[in-house]
């Protein structure tokens, strides 16, 4: 049978012709294939999940109860476009809450559909073919996908263990500087748990001021700060002149399938983000955001809650980590672990990348776990196992897993 002539017409952004055609098995694909296949071959064997990417419990009830009622007003029915302005105002008093941050409600706050969906429109705002994104590895890529989608080009920059795994800015090269526009930054950071400095943001944003570049500071995970108050950088002196900074319900109110964030900041850059979103979708049922506004004015009884349970568990898989011989440490911030993969075992076995290691955790120890291998072989777990009876069930889940691997001695 021919081709459709289809397959000749895809973007080259996609593949073009050769959409569809690629055999390359991609991380979390082969994370979830590795799962299924341990399962069939250990049926009764519960798996140990540390690879989920999202909170493990649901949002919590009064915000739930929120849903419920304002889902059931006639008057929420309609395309909320660019947001509510009650929401715009409940963003407008957390940020000062909890990051003595002022943002206008008016003209410094835009909702979007998740972060993701920001960071997506985002590009499309600054971008023309040529023009550089400055990205972070390891680290969430969608920001710097949909550069390259617009004929822009991304340069990554390593987060390396010994520097605090924040990019070191002056290693880019004057032309790389000059043809700048955005800098992506993500802290606390996914996947390596650290948390920015005042003394790190100060250097971005002076960075920011001498380039002409954008700061796009994704704070999805700010809640969850281990090393004391959350920062925003747009807390610090000229932090609102050169960034937009992206807040979400997902990870401090386990809100992650409501898919509602915002964006902040900058008026101007703000300005047009709206404006590219309104031709992108209509907003985020209002429902929705009109729930959010009951979790944002009570963070002080919801997020610290949230933030316990995975500072708990990550110092509990730490101590677990290191009994193991793993080099773990707690993180800053958000709820991932991200350690070193061990290169062997004492009887023989080599690892050559975290991935190699990562799919010898599922498939002999029924263990998920999500390997990095972006700037050298590491692994990472994340807190969010299932464990909702609490405290007790929780270490019982760690037992387990110190159980599984405890006759095996690994080589770093």
């Amino acid at each position: 049978m021919s081709e459709s002539y289809i397959q000749g017409i895809f973007a080259e952004r996609i593949g073009g012709e050769n959409f569809g055609k690629d055999t390359k098995i991609y991380k979390f694909e082969k994370i979830k294939r590795a799962k299924r296949a341990a399962l069939n071959a250990n049926p009764g064997v519960e798996i140990i999940d540390m690879g989920i990417g999202e909170p493990d419990d649901m949002a919590f009830p009064e915000v739930v109860q929120a849903l419920a009622k304002e889902a059931a007003d006639w008057n929420n029915r309609t395309y909320a476009d660019n947001g509510i302005g009650e929401f715009k105002q409940a963003v407008s008093r957390y940020m000062k809450e909890l990051y003595s941050v002022d943002v206008s409600p008016e003209n410094e706050v835009v909702h979007a559909i998740g972060s993701k969906s920001a960071l997506s429109l985002l590009p499309a705002c600054f971008i023309n073919p040529g023009d550089i994104t400055i990205m972070t590895v390891p680290g969430y890529p969608v920001m710097g996908t949909w550069t390259k989608y617009l004929g822009g080009d991304v340069v990554n920059l390593p987060l390396i263990e010994e520097k605090g795994f924040f990019p070191d800015l002056d290693s880019l090269t004057p032309e790389q500087k000059k043809k700048a526009k955005l800098l992506y930054l993500n802290y606390p950071n996914n996947p390596t748990g650290a948390s920015a400095t005042r003394e790190s943001f100060e250097k971005a944003i002076k960075f920011a001021k001498e380039n002409n570049v954008l700061i796009v500071s994704d704070a999805a995970y700010a809640p969850l700060n281990f090393a004391g108050k959350p920062l925003s950088i747009l807390s610090l002196p000229g932090g609102k002149d050169v960034a937009v900074e992206l807040h979400s319900m997902s990870k401090g109110f386990n809100m992650t399938g409501w898919r509602l964030s915002w964006v902040c900041g900058n008026a101007l850059a703000v300005k047009a983000f709206a404006n590219v979103k309104d031709n992108a979708d209509s907003g985020q049922f209002a429902a929705i955001q009109k729930a959010a506004i009951y979790a944002l004015d009570n963070q002080s009884s919801i997020t610290p809650k949230i933030c316990e349970k995975y500072q708990r568990r990550l110092a509990s898989m730490t101590e677990t980590l290191k009994r193991l011989s793993f080099p773990a440490r707690v993180p800053e911030g958000s709820f991932y672990l991200y350690v070193r993969a061990p290169k062997g075992t004492a009887d023989g076995m080599k690892f050559e990348s975290g991935e190699d290691f990562s799919q010898w955790l599922i498939k002999e120890k029924l263990i998920s776990s999500v390997p990095w291998d972006d700037v050298g072989n590491y692994v990472r777990f994340s807190a969010t196992f299932v464990a909702r009876a609490g405290r007790e069930e929780e270490e019982k889940v760690l037992k387990e897993f110190e159980r599984r691997l405890s006759n095996v001695k690994f080589v770093f």
